[in-house]
């Protein structure tokens, strides 16, 4: 395994909200390293989001957030804002969902590269920073990279804006790059290239990259492991191709069932709703969902343990997989 570059552990995140506290991630382990593609999955609302905007110290002031969140070896929860300021788009950055929100719309994109550029790189003269934006641009693939730095956010596309939120959180070559949903509300095609650039940076500088998706499909394409999180939890983790070939959880099933594929008519979704956070159920959250449930999964709280190579948070693995036949 190659270098551990964040490692999260017992994260919990609680918003206090006027209807009482909202617990949105309840205990999450979870481990990144150098050069990998780690995909995380799950529900709006299971805490995918959360758990990263947590980590880097991004959460509005009412968020309760505890756990230990290392980053190269150093501590995130509880650092200043000095601290944050360097680490933040140094060593770790992120690509948010939404590219015009993420942009400033009075700024041309070349200055605000610069602007990531020198906040990190104080040696860099204005000349030096405006020549490396471009080169940026030109590395995410926009055409014309000179002419169009020169432009606002609002002359590109979605997928061409896009591309300038991964070129300013590239700028720095950071050892983790967050990629949540950075596919939303673009059409297929861009998907595709959105994609490609991401991979194309991981595998040119050795970035780590989180991929938070709703999309099995992608998770499948270009990730190396995932981890399924429910109801602020991790509920399995383990290699994409272990997942994929023989998931134990019914949760990850009941995801992997719902996707269209050759030969399936009709889609198999999963009933029900995911739990109020406000009142999280005492034992495993899945449970009123699950076909499989017994009364200990309603009692008490499942950890992850290993079963076959995967980790998984479900007393009824072993059960369930003789039950389905599946090996």
């Amino acid at each position: 395994m190659s270098e551990l570059v964040l490692s999260i552990r017992d994260l919990r995140v609680t918003f206090n909200t006027p209807l009482g506290p909202l617990e949105a991630v309840r205990g999450v382990d979870l481990d990144v390293h150098a050069g990998e593609m780690m995909g995380v999955v799950g529900e709006s609302g299971s805490g995918k989001s959360v758990t990263f905007l947590a980590a880097m110290g991004l959460l509005p002031h009412q968020a309760k957030v505890s756990g230990s969140v290392m980053l190269n070896g150093q501590e995130m929860i509880g650092a200043s804002s000095k601290v944050l300021r360097n680490m933040r788009g140094g060593l770790m950055s992120m690509i948010f969902q939404d590219p015009l929100s993420a942009l400033n719309p009075v700024h041309r994109v070349g200055d605000q590269i610069v602007e990531m550029l020198k906040a990190h790189s104080g040696n860099l003269s204005d000349k030096q920073a405006a020549l490396r934006a471009v080169e940026l641009l030109d590395v995410v693939g926009i055409p014309q990279a000179a002419e169009r730095a020169h432009q606002y956010p609002h002359e590109f596309s979605g997928g061409m804006r896009q591309r300038v939120v991964i070129a300013i959180a590239i700028a720095n070559h950071p050892k983790v790059l967050i990629a949540d949903e950075p596919t939303t509300a673009l059409d297929v095609t861009v998907q595709a290239q959105i994609l490609e650039v991401i991979e194309r940076v991981q595998k040119a500088f050795g970035t780590a990259v989180v991929l938070i998706t709703h999309d099995l499909g992608v998770i499948a394409r270009v990730a190396d492991r995932v981890n399924v999180m429910y109801a602020g939890r991790n509920v399995e983790k383990g290699s994409v191709d272990s997942l994929f070939d023989h998931p134990s959880h019914p949760y990850t099933r009941g995801l992997l069932a719902s996707l269209p594929h050759e030969g399936i008519e009709r889609l198999t979704p999963i009933t029900g709703f995911p739990p109020n956070m406000l009142m999280p159920p005492p034992g495993c959250g899945f449970a009123p969902r699950c076909s499989h449930a017994i009364d200990a999964c309603r009692a008490s709280l499942p950890s992850l343990r290993a079963f076959a190579d995967l980790e998984t948070a479900c007393i009824c693995a072993e059960e369930l997989v003789v039950r389905t036949g599946l090996s």
